[in-house]
């Protein structure tokens, strides 16, 4: 009985030797931002982004007060946001689209609120209150897991976001020009905000997306709570008394590739001696099998590859913000119906394509796009409803637009050959022309029974210097 007390007794002391030589569990992670990470790089440039950029916002928002201020206060918070998902990033795998929404949320949460400033009735500030709110979009950048993920690249995004918020702090410039100075100040330092501040941020640090982490990895409190390791335990190696690599194991790995062929050239030896010699009847001008004909075969073979590496077409919405024509070709019946203002439409390498985008009614309200941008298109035809920014065609070959209701601007940029429709609500539109040929804009007749009067838009100009300064008016041809 004693013998088997005392065997018992020994086991148990054994394990607690193991128990004590043990390094203790490790404590949870804490999802605040640790010293480390204040120390880190981009997390110190985004702190002189908010005191810096941010800082004059919120100056510029303390002598205008009331709403103005309220809402320059959702983006100091929303911004603190963007840090905590930073560095939450930096700890964390990649959600993937699935898991974005989760990580994203205390973010949108911020968003909704600036939204919800803009609701019910419409305030005296409403468009410094929609530059807020349409701004604040671009901190989504953080949400970028790749090109697949239905977002376009974080710079990218940050300039497309400012792009719609740009609408209403230029509202605010025409509004308050010659007026009261403070609310001028406060639009142009709310877009020193993004563009250049976030952007240039964004570029420096994040151009391809956060810096996903892995997992985490959480040490002891302090290395003196880990014993030493017993005298059965193997010991470390010991540090090595010289470089790991030196020119002595550089030289005696073999070289492959190109290396391997200019060190054989250098060298000094016969490196053709292996090669076989090439007679007469091997050349091909002696060859009666070879001709200098290509068969038409195989150049269509080649054609239809690469016409098969193409990019496929797509009409999608993304985001929730942008609907992304793309690709398609000889698709006359493309339609875009359910869409709001803080949408646009980019219609990018389409070819003898036509596009509608409806916007229908719901409760005598008209839906309407922000914007619509034309890009790199050959014989297109868009028949838009009516946008609140801009109509943009760059790039493109042989456009026909049509626009029903109205557009406040329409911009043509090196573009050959368009033809512009207007209705006679949108014939105090703005139309600017760059670099640009063939561009005929086509008005409603005096009657409803009257033709479409053409009006051909001049491409070529006079510049003459009088009076200390250049003039410009365009060439008028006249013919006998």
């Amino acid at each position: 009985m004693e013998k088997e007390l005392l065997t018992r007794l020994e086991s148990a002391v054994a394990r607690l030797e193991v128990l004590s030589v043990a390094p203790p569990a490790p404590k949870a992670s804490s999802r605040c931002i640790s010293h480390d990470a204040v120390l880190d790089p981009s997390i110190s440039a985004l702190d002189d982004l908010v005191s810096g950029f941010l800082g004059r916002v919120l100056e510029t928002a303390g002598k205008i007060g009331g709403e103005v201020l309220h809402a320059t206060k959702v983006v100091e918070e929303a911004f603190s946001v963007l840090k905590l998902l930073i560095v939450e990033s930096k700890h964390c795998q990649n959600p993937g689209v699935a898991g974005m929404a989760a990580f994203l949320k205390p973010l949108n949460n911020v968003i909704a609120k600036a939204n919800y400033l803009t609701e019910g009735k419409r305030s005296e500030y409403f468009n410094h209150l929609k530059a807020v709110a349409d701004g604040l979009t671009a901190l989504a950048w953080i949400g970028y897991t790749g090109k697949d993920c239905g977002m376009r690249m974080p710079i990218t995004h940050v300039e497309e976001s400012w792009q719609m918020a740009e609408f209403y702090s230029n509202k605010i410039l025409v509004e308050y020009k010659n007026k009261e100075p403070e609310h001028i100040n406060w639009a142009k330092s709310l877009k020193e905000l993004y563009l250049p501040g976030l952007r240039d941020y964004v570029k420096n640090f994040y151009p391809l997306g956060p810096a996903w982490g892995t997992s985490v990895s959480v040490l002891p409190s302090s290395s003196s709570s880990l014993k030493a390791p017993t005298s059965n335990s193997p010991s470390a190696p010991p540090p090595p008394t010289g470089p790991l690599i030196s020119p002595r194991t550089v030289q005696s790995r073999p070289r492959e590739g190109m290396s391997a062929v200019f060190e054989a050239i250098s060298s000094g030896q016969s490196v053709t001696a292996g090669l076989r010699k090439v007679t007469d009847d091997m050349k091909s001008k002696n060859r009666v099998d070879r001709t200098g004909v290509v068969v038409s075969v195989e150049k269509g073979t080649r054609a239809s590859s690469i016409t098969n590496t193409k990019v496929s077409s797509k009409l999608e919405l993304q985001m929730g913000r942008k609907w992304a024509v793309e690709n398609h070709i000889g698709n006359k019946n493309l339609i875009i119906e359910d869409c709001d203002t803080k949408q646009s439409v980019y219609i990018y390498g389409c070819k003898d394509s036509v596009l509608q985008v409806k916007g229908n009614s719901s409760f005598f309200i008209l839906r309407k796009v922000n914007n619509i941008t034309v890009d790199k298109c050959t014989k297109m035809g868009v028949l838009f409803t009516e946008v609140v920014a801009a109509f943009e065609i760059v790039n493109c070959n042989g456009v026909e637009v049509q626009c029903q209701c109205s557009a406040p601007t329409i911009s043509i940029d090196n573009t050959s050959g368009c033809q512009l429709y207007l209705s006679s609500d949108s014939l105090g539109a703005s139309i600017t022309t760059a670099k640009s040929s063939d561009i005929n804009v086509l008005v409603p007749g005096a009657g409803p029974d009257n033709d479409w009067v053409e009006h051909p838009l001049p491409q070529q100009f006079i510049h003459a210097h009088k009076d200390g300064q250049f003039t410009t008016s365009p060439v008028c041809h006249s013919g006998a």
